[in-house]
């Protein structure tokens, strides 16, 4: 059995992150990866001219203070490059029509005399203890909501945020500070691949591709970490950075209490296709950040215009599931007014993200009260939120967390 410092199983954003943290503390660390690429939810489609397009998240601000220690960290700064105009510009879709606006123009879209019916009760709302819909719905009408808030809303995290909560963990909005000295809204040179592959690279941080885990147990003072090809590594510090049903599915042997709290937390899954065309062929669409559809197979499709190219544009489109591929191919060409045929790329994922309900706080203040004392780590997109700048936060707490445990 080999021995590592430090294993974080899960090569996406959380678990890097845990792993570079680790490194970056003089540890030996190794990252391992079910899958044949790191990366996760940031998924960079690179093309050999050099082209990129992403399939996941897609966007850094200035707020994102630990994921921008990593990047200064790791000696990417240099690559932030600003996302430009086309990031203030978007779309909703309503059948075949298309109706460009931006940020101030989509209240435009609500019925005046709803909303001013709804600002008595929106005065004094409170988001504490409720969900997204009882929250945003009594502020704009029900009406209001279903017809333009809901489907924005919704389009953020690819899925309904009806039942998340309005506030506090796996709400969709924090307030956080912004550093002055970065542009507000950004990608990198090579999208944000660049930083999975600058953590992935840096000195004391090993990965492993590939790797299917199947089972994590306690072995002395630390954890054995059991592969489905036979092998197997020991640590004193294991983080698991992995959807939380295979997270519990791990640990329902040796930590049953947090594989059953692991298993109280919803999914949703989102299957995404993105496709690259000539700029010709979509010279008749506006430039523009994303379109929300306000209702259609599809919850969003994002764009790689903010960061421009001379000869071709990318789409992201973020399906509903139990749609065929001829399904959504017929729709992409739709909405795009494209044939298959002017497709010169085309990307597929297949995501599960959280799904936070109403006690979702109570859930990770249970996983916590677990996990305390132990050198168990639990960290990714199911704790504070879904952002990029949740899951590092949460990879570096958890690394604080078991690094003062000495």
């Amino acid at each position: 059995m080999e021995h590592r410092d430090v294993i974080a199983v899960g090569g996406g954003l959380s678990g890097l992150s845990f792993a570079w943290h680790g490194a970056r503390a003089g540890k030996k660390a190794l990252v391992l990866d079910a899958a044949d690429r790191l990366g996760g939810c940031l998924d960079s489609r690179r093309q050999p001219a050099g082209y990129w397009y992403e399939l996941g998240a897609h966007t850094c601000y200035n707020s994102y203070g630990a994921l921008l220690e990593i990047i200064e960290g790791a000696g990417i700064k240099d690559k932030i490059r600003p996302r430009g105009d086309a990031r203030k510009r978007f779309a909703l879709l309503r059948g075949s029509e298309l109706v460009p606006m931006g940020p101030l123009s989509v209240f435009r879209q609500f019925d005046f005399w709803e909303l001013l019916r709804a600002l008595p009760g929106a005065l004094g709302a409170k988001k504490e203890g409720v969900s997204t819909y009882t929250y945003y719905s009594g502020a704009v009408g029900k009406r209001n909501y279903a017809r333009v808030l809901a489907p924005f809303l919704s389009a953020v995290p690819s899925q309904s945020v009806d039942a998340f909560p309005a506030t506090g963990d796996g709400s969709l909005f924090k307030k956080r500070p912004r550093r002055k000295d970065v542009v507000k809204s950004f990608t990198l040179e090579g999208g944000l691949g660049d930083v999975i592959d600058a953590m992935a690279a840096t000195p004391g941080v090993e990965t492993l591709t590939g790797a299917l885990v199947r089972e994590v147990h306690r072995h002395g003072t630390g954890y054995e970490v059991k592969l489905a090809d036979g092998r197997a590594f020991e640590a004193p510090v294991v983080a698991l950075a992995v959807p939380p049903s295979m997270a519990a599915a791990m640990l329902r042997t040796d930590a049953p209490e947090l594989a059953a709290e692991l298993a109280r937390i919803h999914m949703a899954a989102v299957e995404t296709v993105g496709v690259v065309v000539p700029r010709q062929k979509v010279a008749h669409l506006p430039e523009l950040a994303f379109i929300v559809p306000a209702e259609d197979l599809f919850w969003s499709a994002v764009t790689r215009d903010p960061v421009p190219d001379a000869t071709r544009r990318a789409f992201a489109f973020h399906f509903r599931t139990g749609k065929t591929d001829a399904e959504k191919t017929k729709r992409i060409c739709e909405v795009l007014g494209v044939q298959p045929g002017d497709f010169l790329d085309v990307g597929r994922r297949m995501t599960m993200l959280p799904a936070p309900v109403l006690g979702h706080d109570r859930t990770v203040h249970e996983l916590d009260r677990l996990l305390a004392g132990s050198r168990l780590a639990l960290t990714g997109n199911y704790f504070g939120g879904l952002a990029i700048e949740d899951c590092v936060l949460r990879s570096k707490a958890e690394w604080q967390r078991v690094a003062a445990l000495g």
